[in-house]
């Protein structure tokens, strides 16, 4: 019996070896992926979607390039540097779309192919990419607007941290959609969090009748519930993404929710679905956007949420 298990587990691993071969794992020259995104280092959200690239990327055994820049003319420029390395992929966002439309053009004429995360689920295929990996902004935003309604806020600011983003516009349109009462986008500038904080508490003073803040990135939340405390005002807050500072806040009420779009997601299916393209000839999601979000998390659930928080993958 000992025999025949050795040999059923041998032939089972060899057959395992096989089938890894034959979709060119551990065979010909290894992969390089070039990643350019539009928000570098130090961002607790973009550092969880370079934690997802970085898993897959081992698992696949490719060299992920990992690259960022906020401008929308730097961000092509890294992009053009990535083409003329002939990297064998490429994953970018697309907040500001028209200034990559050349050089993404640029990159699939020397049959490199793109993929896009997080932003630009509408230019994504327009502009050449054979995927996305995100979420609906505007799907998201309706979301966002019902969880406001149902905390009972009837007069809220939508805070835009970031002016010209495509993905941001589009979370405050579909949420001014499903809210149900007078929403307005309030433009601040996100590089600046003491920026961000006066001129929240500014509004929030100035119109005491607002009752309910939405927040676009999970630092802006807890910088919502410093205005919130100066202005003397009682709004509930909501956010978009997810944070492991956010969960303690969401546990505690002074966030009632967060809009998780899940980012590590965002970044393993990226590099994983170029490593199948290119070694398997496998397209993901059929030149339609792949939907990462959203997921709502509350105080209902954040406690489900949080162990995966707190290692940094939601």
């Amino acid at each position: 019996m000992a025999l025949l298990l050795g040999g059923c587990s041998g032939s089972g691993g060899k057959r395992a070896e096989d089938e890894a071969a034959d979709v060119g794992v551990g065979s010909g020259p290894r992969l390089r992926i070039a990643m350019i995104t539009h928000s570098g280092p130090g961002d607790a959200f973009w550092d969880i979607v370079r934690k997802g690239a970085e898993a897959a990327a081992a698992k696949d055994d490719v060299e992920l390039l990992y690259s960022a820049d906020p401008d929308g003319g730097e961000q092509a420029q890294l992009v053009r540097t990535a083409v003329d390395q002939r990297v064998d992929g490429v994953v970018v966002t697309f907040a500001k779309p028209d200034a990559l439309r050349d050089v993404v053009r640029q990159a699939v004429a020397a049959r490199i192919p793109v993929v896009s995360v997080n932003s630009g689920a509408a230019e994504s295929a327009r502009l050449g990419a054979v995927a996305h990996f995100g979420q609906d902004e505007v799907v998201a935003g309706e979301a966002a607007g019902r969880e406001l309604r149902r905390i009972g806020a009837r007069r809220a600011v939508c805070v835009v941290h970031e002016q010209g983003n495509v993905g941001l516009e589009g979370r405050c349109a579909g949420a001014a959609r499903t809210f149900g009462g007078p929403m307005e986008n309030l433009y601040v500038q996100g590089t600046t969090m003491p920026q961000v904080r006066s001129s929240l508490t500014a509004k929030l003073q100035a119109d005491s009748a607002v009752d309910g803040v939405l927040t676009l990135g999970a630092p802006f939340a807890a910088t919502a519930v410093q205005s919130v405390k100066e202005a003397g005002s009682s709004a509930g807050i909501g956010t978009f993404d997810m944070s492991r500072d956010l969960i303690s806040s969401i546990r505690d009420g002074a966030v009632a929710f967060a809009v998780d779009q899940q980012p590590w997601l965002q970044g393993y299916l990226a590099v994983d679905a170029l490593w199948l393209l290119k070694v398997n000839g496998n397209v993901i999601g059929g030149g339609r956007p792949v939907l990462t979000g959203p997921a709502v998390v509350t105080r209902a659930n954040a406690d489900t949420v949080a162990p995966f928080a707190a290692r940094g993958t939601r």
